[in-house]
């Protein structure tokens, strides 16, 4: 019994017809036919009734179909499982990502998937967050790593991990030594900040409108490292992701208290399923990094939580 007369014998069953079941199958009427009698005779019983009009499935046909179904169906998921491992012998993977991933450890990912798919060439940018949905959907990309206020319509997004955001202070500011401060008591502050595509900002932005404040902006950079060296010379203050790599001596972190911005980042793909193996793969190893097990394994609203650090003089 090959797969090839199953295919056969499943179309014919459809079908209803042998000429309707070959104009399918792209094969000629008598090709269909002598397959079908071939399996029959394997078999030792007739799976049809035909007649000049229509073919019904004989008692041992129907035990027959669901079973074939159900061979045909392992034989796609097998040749799927092929072709993925084949599909990371060679091709390319293009990446977006979006600043402060030191949590995800990209880098140590992308070192391990490069010794195990040498073949496949990387491509990576770094890109604002405000841009990766609508460029994942132009298939600029096949995998990016995000911060989006909201979900996006029709990709397909996997939580990673939620940063707390916190005040970032000189040594010699008023709230250098408190050990939580709330978003209100920062409205006369001055703020050095990122850009306003940066997810961050706009994490931070929607928490001020939220609460009902206003912020007084007198910085914008897209630089972490100098963020933090503006905020050590006392030129205004910062709310950052705790996971800024760079934490320099003269500035202090300040827990928010209340209700308080969470920095979520988040992989996003193409809804159709990421045709991309090895997306599939990295976002794995990402989710395995950060303490998933693999396959997508946190799901929805399940992200990876990092801890607040401790403030000052605790």
């Amino acid at each position: 019994m090959e797969l090839r007369q199953l295919e056969h014998f499943v179309a014919v069953a459809e079908d209803h017809h042998f000429t309707r079941a070959a104009r399918r199958l792209h094969i000629v009427q008598s090709g269909l036919s002598a397959s079908i009698r071939a399996l029959e005779r394997e078999l030792g019983t007739e799976l049809f009734i035909r007649s000049t009009r229509r073919v019904e499935l004989t008692e041992a046909g129907r035990a027959l179909l669901v079973e074939a179904r159900r061979v045909l169906d392992a034989a796609a998921s097998a040749r799927a499982a092929v072709a993925s491992v084949q599909g990371l012998l060679r091709g390319r993977l293009r990446l977006g990502i979006l600043q402060s991933l030191d949590t995800l450890r990209l880098p140590e990912v992308l070192a391990d998937f490069h010794a195990a798919h040498p073949a496949v060439a990387i491509q990576m940018i770094q890109v604002p967050s405000a841009t990766l949905a609508d460029r994942i959907r132009e298939g600029q990309f096949d995998l990016v790593f995000a911060s989006l206020p909201s979900r996006p319509e029709g990709l397909e997004v996997t939580p990673l991990v939620d940063v707390p955001i916190e005040l970032v202070c000189g040594m010699d500011h008023r709230f250098a030594d408190r050990r939580g401060v709330r978003l209100a008591e920062l409205a006369d502050e001055t703020f050095i900040g990122f850009p306003p595509e940066w997810g961050g900002r706009m994490t931070i932005d929607a928490a001020f409108a939220a609460a009902g404040l206003e912020r007084r902006l007198m910085f914008e950079v897209g630089d972490g490292p100098l963020l933090l060296d503006l905020v050590a010379e006392g030129l205004g203050v910062a709310l950052v992701p705790t996971s800024l790599a760079r934490r320099p001596k003269g500035v202090r972190y300040v827990p928010l208290r209340g209700e308080r911005p969470i920095f979520k980042i988040t992989a996003v793909s193409s809804a159709q399923g990421g045709s991309n193996p090895a997306a599939r793969v990295l976002l794995d190893m990402v989710l395995a990094r950060i303490g998933g097990t693999g396959s997508h394994a946190r799901g929805p609203g399940r992200p990876h939580r990092l801890p607040q650090l401790p403030a000052a003089g605790e």
